[in-house]
C-alpha cells in the first residue's frame, strides 16, 4: 500500500460564481521512504496539490469535484477536522517556502517548537523543552541556547528553514511536504539544507514531497517526478530517465530554461559612471538601560568600486554580506562614509535638492515587484509617477505614448497599461518594474535580487531583457545576485563579499573558472555542483 495515493484529483476555485480548475485530473503516489518531485512554473498547480493532501484549502473557496487522496489506505478528502488534526503534523508535515511569514513574529522559536509538541504528543512543559533541543541539534542549528529564546527576524534565513524543518520534525512524520523550501536562500545555505533533508530522510526514513521549480535541485533529491503545467501532470518518470530522455516539450523548455550567455566585450576605456571611494556603512549596536553604542554591525566595510558606462558589475555573496547595503549607499539612499561620485562629481555630501534631479539618471530594481508595486495604482500610473515628479504634468497623452512605447520594449502589450499589478505574472510585475525604472531614461540602474523570485524560465526571459536594454540603451548596471548563474549570464566582471568586506574581485572569466580563495570556490561549489551531481542521491 502507497503512503499517500492521488488519483484524479480536480480543485476548482470558484470565481464569478462559476468554479475555475487549478488541479485538473492529476494522480501520483508516494511510497514509504522515498523522495518524489512535483515540478513545474508559478500557476502550474504544484502547492495546491500538496496542500490538497493536508486539507488546508481554503473551503468552500475551493472545491474538489472529483478524485481521491487517500492516506494510508484512508480517504482524506471530506474528512472531518477533528480527523485531520491527528493526520497532520503526526502522518504528514508540511514545509512552507518563506519561514519568515510562516513563524510567528510574536513568539520565541522555543514557543513556537513547544506548541506542536504539547497539542499532538500531550507532553509536559519540561519534556517537551528537551525535545526542543533534541530536534534544533537534530537539524544543524548553531548555539542551541542562545536561538531558543530568539525570536524568528533575530535568525537568519537558513537559520529560520532550520527551525521551519525542525517544527516539522517534531512529531516524526511519515511524509515532509518540502514547498519550495530553498528558494528565498544563498547557494551555500541552500546545499547545507538539501544535505540535511537528505541526512533526516535516511536516519528517519521519512518519505518526501518535493515542490520545486529548480530541477538542479530534482537532479540532486528526487528518485521519481512529475511535471506539472497549468494544472496537469504532462511527464512522470524516474529522476535519471527525465533528465536523460525527457518525453514532452514543456519538459524539455524546463531543463533548457536557464540564464544561457556570457556578456559581450565591453570597451574598457570608457569613463566610470559610479565610483566609491572607501565606503562604510556601520549600524550602531546598542545595549543598557541608556542605550550606549557597545559595538558597530559592520555592513559594509571600507570598499571601494567602481562601474564603467556600459558595464555590469556584479556583486555576489551570501545574505548579510552588505550587497543590497552597499547598492543603497551608493544610491544615497541611507547614510555612509566616504566618496561617491556620479559621472565624475561628488554626491556625498549632496543635499535632497541637488540630489532630486540627479534620481532621474540613478534608479533601481528591487528583489520583490510584488511589493516594490503599489496595488492601489494601474501599471500606468506607477510607470507614470517619475515623470509626474521629474518633468511636471506636461502633456498627458504624450505621458501616455511614452508609457506604452516603454511597455512595448519590456514585453508587455500597452493596452494592459490600466489593470493592476495582482493582474500579473511575477516575471511580467518584474518587468513592470524595469519600465518604471526606464521611463526616466537613466544611466545607472541598481539590480538588488531581480530574478531571485521568479521561475528558471522567466529568469532566463528577464536576463535576456536586461542584455538587450542595456545593449539599446548603453545602460550600466551594478547587479546584486546570490544567483551565480545569473551573474555569469550578465556580469563583466565581480565582486565577491563576505561580512562587509571584498574577499575577491576580478574579470567574471577569472572568478568563475578559476577562483583564488576558499570562500569563492565554496559559493562556486555550492552553485555549480546543483547542476552536476547525478540523480539519485538520497534514493540510491
Amino acid at each position: 500500500m502507497a503512503l499517500v495515493d492521488v488519483k484524479d484529483l480536480w480543485v476548482t476555485f470558484k470565481s464569478g460564481g462559476e468554479g475555475q480548475p487549478a488541479v485538473k485530473g492529476v494522480s501520483f503516489s508516494i511510497e514509504k521512504g522515498e523522495t518524489l518531485a512535483l515540478v513545474g512554473e508559478s500557476g502550474s498547480g504544484k502547492s495546491v496539490t500538496a496542500l490538497s493532501i493536508l486539507q488546508l484549502l481554503p473551503y468552500p473557496l475551493a472545491k474538489h469535484p472529483e478524485g481521491s487522496i487517500k492516506v494510508e489506505g484512508e480517504e482524506v478528502i471530506g474528512t472531518p477536522q477533528k480527523k485531520m488534526r491527528k493526520i497532520r503534523g503526526n502522518k504528514i508535515s508540511m514545509i512552507f517556502q518563506e519561514p519568515m511569514t510562516s513563524l510567528n513574529p510574536l513568539h520565541t522559536i522555543e514557543k513556537q517548537i513547544n506548541e506542536t509538541l504539547l497539542i499532538h504528543k500531550g507532553m509536559s512543559k519540561s519534556a517537551a523543552s528537551a525535545r526542543v533541543r533534541e530536534l534544533l541539534e537534530l537539524v544543524g542549528l548553531d548555539k542551541v541556547d542562545d536561538r531558543l529564546n530568539a525570536y524568528p527576524h533575530q535568525l537568519s534565513g537558513g537559520q529560520r528553514q532550520r527551525v521551519m524543518i525542525a517544527m516539522a520534525l517534531a512529531n516524526e512524520p511519515d511524509l515532509l511536504i518540502a514547498d519550495e523550501p530553498t528558494t528565498a536562500l544563498d547557494v551555500t545555505i541552500q546545499a547545507q539544507i538539501l544535505e540535511l533533508l537528505a541526512d533526516l530522510q535516511k536516519r528517519l526514513g521519512m518519505a518526501i514531497l518535493l515542490i520545486t521549480h529548480d530541477l538542479g535541485i530534482v537532479r540532486k533529491m528526487a528518485k521519481n517526478v512529475c511535471v506539472m503545467t497549468q494544472g496537469e501532470i504532462v511527464e512522470a518518470a524516474p529522476a535519471k530517465e527525465l533528465f536523460n530522455n525527457p518525453q514532452h516539450a514543456y519538459t524539455r523548455m524546463l531543463l533548457e530554461a536557464e540564464p544561457k550567455g556570457l556578456p559581450v566585450r565591453k570597451n574598457d576605456t570608457v569613463p566610470d559612471v559610479m565610483k566609491g571611494d572607501h565606503i562604510k556603512v556601520w549600524f550602531p549596536i546598542k545595549k543598557g538601560l541608556f542605550k550606549r553604542t557597545v559595538d558597530y554591525v559592520r555592513a559594509v566595510d571600507d570598499i571601494s568600486l567602481s562601474v564603467k558606462l556600459g558595464h555590469t558589475v556584479g556583486i555576489v555573496g551570501e545574505s548579510g554580506s552588505g550587497k543590497s547595503t552597499l547598492g543603497l549607499a551608493l544610491l544615497r539612499l541611507i547614510k555612509s562614509e566616504g566618496n561617491i561620485l556620479f559621472e565624475g562629481r561628488s554626491i556625498q555630501k549632496a543635499n535632497w535638492k541637488t540630489l532630486r534631479p540627479l534620481r532621474a539618471e540613478i534608479q533601481i530594481v528591487f528583489q520583490d515587484p510584488y511589493s516594490s508595486l503599489s496595488p492601489r495604482l494601474s501599471i500606468a500610473q506607477i510607470i507614470e509617477e517619475g515623470l509626474l515628479v521629474h518633468e511636471g504634468r506636461g502633456n498627458r497623452t504624450e505621458r501616455r505614448e511614452r508609457i506604452s512605447d516603454i511597455l512595448k520594449e519590456v514585453g508587455i502589450p500597452p493596452e494592459a497599461m490600466d489593470r493592476y499589478p495582482h493582474e500579473f505574472s511575477g516575471g511580467q510585475r518584474q518587468r513592470i518594474a524595469i519600465a518604471r525604472a526606464l521611463i526616466l531614461k537613466p544611466k545607472f540602474i541598481v539590480l538588488d535580487e531581480p530574478t531571485s523570485a521568479l521561475d528558471m524560465s522567466v529568469q532566463a526571459q528577464i536576463v535576456d531583457l536586461l542584455r538587450d536594454l542595456q545593449t539599446r540603451h548603453n545602460l550600466t548596471y551594478l547587479f546584486i545576485s546570490h544567483d551565480l548563474k545569473v551573474v555569469r549570464a550578465l556580469a563583466d566582471s565581480v565582486i565577491v563579499m563576505k561580512d562587509g568586506k571584498i574577499v575577491e574581485r576580478g574579470n567574471s572569466a577569472q572568478i568563475f573558472d578559476n577562483p583564488a580563495t576558499d570562500y569563492t570556490k565554496a559559493l562556486m561549489k555550492a552553485a555549480f555542483d546543483l547542476e552536476t551531481t547525478a540523480a539519485g542521491v538520497v534514493n540510491e
